[in-house]
């Protein structure tokens, strides 16, 4: 639980951004020179390690891992959302040695969003985050712990990628910009959901930043990088990972063709092999999941799930189903919240206006307030030769915002290596420029850096200085940013009640009219036989009976969320029915 929790209500921590932000543009502009002398000092000192470029990569890597440093203050984050207990289903699926799981007989009752119940018991994800979590409840015995570990490897590997196109003192900014923006106190890191997205930006910086090398040296562990980034893509988000590699591809196709570098067309042959059979291995092993996940090998993920459950598609050309029969009222909540949201995008009027909220949701994650300056040069960037590809990479990911239903920041993970090359080098150009001979820009890049350095301080004090963060999902579906880890505790709270309870254990739990379908409670483990707790959902006298009845070993409890705390008693006694014997 959190030690110092930030306040509920308070100065917004977006709009002391906003200030900071704006205060930079006019000081820079009335004090051209402010801080020089500093800034210069810190700047050298940078350059310095900056030219090490193995040990600036360790030191960007390292100063993520700092996450665990603020645990008292930012606790590891707690599952709250249905995607959440859908990873972590996966996770303990894969951790437990299976793909997936026997289809429970009570199945019924344990229907969950994004979770498959027929043909198998698995998690309706691609399996890449899957395996990361499930290495985590191996390792360490808290997958949460894997992704700590895999967000140092994106951030090392994001400065890593901008080594090969910027010069290395930006690629050490890129490196800090990205760990204090995304490695420290961003959903990717503070949410289960959000944390699917470490592997594929870890993807897309492994293809990006190997691509150059190895069409400027030809050596074989560049192309086994960009294999091995092309896999974490295909496990994780192979709809973005496909668009970010068709440039990649094309690339690749033009040097090794006509490439004035190129090696002689065999060694190039031999070259390909490896990565080419690495891919082709994922390939295979992803189709032998989904044969056991899904009952055939071309049946990919999600694939299933939103055909039992779903009634929108996720791309604008597709139509609606028909609504299926839900059960729950929760669920239907759940999808029905999608139909309105994909008939405003759908509509010719709402179109635009729904395409720009999802770009401002986008650019608030990436950039916010502190970063919007330095970006006010961007349209030279998208004309330098030298981010050709990452500024056809951006414009790839913005055609897709439009094309798709929804869009979160973690479904572009792919594309953050190129976002982040592509800002460093309209920062460069910022920096070279002068309003009347006065070094403006430089102030300006200068001091909104330093406007990110305030803000991830003021996220570390929030509490103290009774600054309110930023939580998902409270801006909305489309404007993720932040996650202070206050979801989940009521849940926990119950959890931990009864795993002490002697004996086996079932909650029923039981909403009120109107609960959040983004409040989710009803999640149990892999294997149900051994589970401690099961949860399952409340429902007819007659089906709960039932239920009862399969798990008679069990003591059942009633579980009620919506109550001030969250209630647990013992469940009331189920009227006999003609034929059946009570608990």
């Amino acid at each position: 639980m959190l030690l110092l929790a930030p306040p509920e209500n308070g100065l917004s921590l977006l709009k002391i951004e906003a200030v900071l932000s704006a205060a930079a543009v006019v000081a820079s502009i009335v004090f051209p020179r402010l801080g020089l002398k500093a800034f210069q000092r810190i700047e050298r000192i940078c350059t310095r390690l900056a030219r090490r470029k193995n040990l600036a990569v360790a030191v960007v890597g390292a100063c993520a891992l700092l996450r665990l440093a603020v645990l008292p203050l930012y606790p590891a984050p707690l599952p709250f959302i249905p995607d959440d207990f859908s990873f972590l289903l996966a996770g303990d699926t894969f951790a437990h040695g299976r793909l997936a799981n026997p289809a429970p007989l009570m199945w019924t009752h344990l229907e969950a969003v994004h979770v498959t119940m027929q043909p198998t018991y698995a998690s309706m994800y691609f399996p890449g985050y899957g395996l990361v979590l499930a290495a985590g409840e191996a390792v360490f015995h808290n997958p949460w712990l894997a992704n700590v570990c895999m967000d140092a490897l994106m951030c090392a590997a994001l400065c890593w990628m901008l080594q090969a196109w910027l010069p290395p003192a930006w690629a050490l900014l890129g490196g800090a910009l990205a760990v204090l923006r995304l490695g420290l106190f961003s959903y990717w890191i503070n949410t289960i959901f959000g944390a699917s997205a470490l592997p594929a930006a870890l993807g897309g910086a492994l293809v990006l930043g190997a691509l150059p090398r190895l069409t400027r040296t030809a050596r074989l562990r560049y192309g086994v990088m960009i294999a091995v980034g092309l896999v974490l893509l295909i496990l994780t988000r192979p709809y973005e990972g496909m668009l970010l590699f068709l440039p990649v591809a094309a690339t690749l196709a033009h040097w090794a063709w006509r490439g004035k570098d190129r090696p002689p067309a065999g060694r190039v042959l031999r070259l390909a092999a490896v990565p080419v059979a690495i891919v082709m291995a994922a390939l295979a092993w992803l189709g032998y999941y989904d044969l056991r996940a899904f009952g055939s090998p071309t049946t990919l993920p999600y694939t299933v799930d939103r055909a039992q459950y779903a009634i929108i598609p996720y791309f604008l050309w597709q139509h609606p189903q028909a609504e299926p029969q839900y059960r729950y009222e929760t669920m239907r909540g759940y999808y029905e919240h999608e139909v309105g949201y994909y008939q405003q995008v759908h509509s010719l009027r709402g179109f635009v206006p729904a395409t720009l909220r999802k770009a401002a949701g986008v650019m608030v994650f990436f950039a916010a307030f502190a970063l919007i300056p330095p970006l006010i040069l961007v349209h030279r960037a998208f004309l330098d030769r030298r981010v050709r590809l990452p500024a056809v990479c951006v414009g790839i990911a913005s055609a897709s915002v439009a094309i798709g239903v929804f869009t979160f920041a973690h479904y572009l993970a792919p594309f953050t290596a190129a976002f982040y090359a592509l800002a460093l080098q309209a920062m460069r150009h910022l920096r070279l420029w002068a309003l009347n001979g006065r070094p403006v820009g430089k102030t300006m890049l200068r001091l909104s850096i330093g406007a990110c350095f305030v803000t991830a301080a003021l996220s570390i004090l929030a509490a103290p200085f009774h600054v309110k963060l930023p939580e998902w999902p409270r801006l909305g579906w489309t404007t993720a940013w932040q996650s202070t880890g206050h979801q989940g505790l009521e849940r926990a709270r119950v959890s931990a009640r009864l795993e002490q309870e002697p004996g086996l254990e079932l909650a029923i739990v039981r909403y009120v009219k109107g609960h959040s379908p983004l409040d989710e409670w009803v999640y149990s483990g892999a294997d149900l036989d051994q589970s401690k707790v099961i949860w399952a959902r409340d429902g007819e006298p007659a089906a709960i009976q039932e239920l009862v009845e399969y798990y008679r070993q069990r003591r059942v409890w009633l579980v009620e969320p919506d109550t001030a705390p969250a209630t647990v008693i013992p469940y009331p006694a189920i009227p006999e029915t003609p034929g059946s014997r009570t608990h």
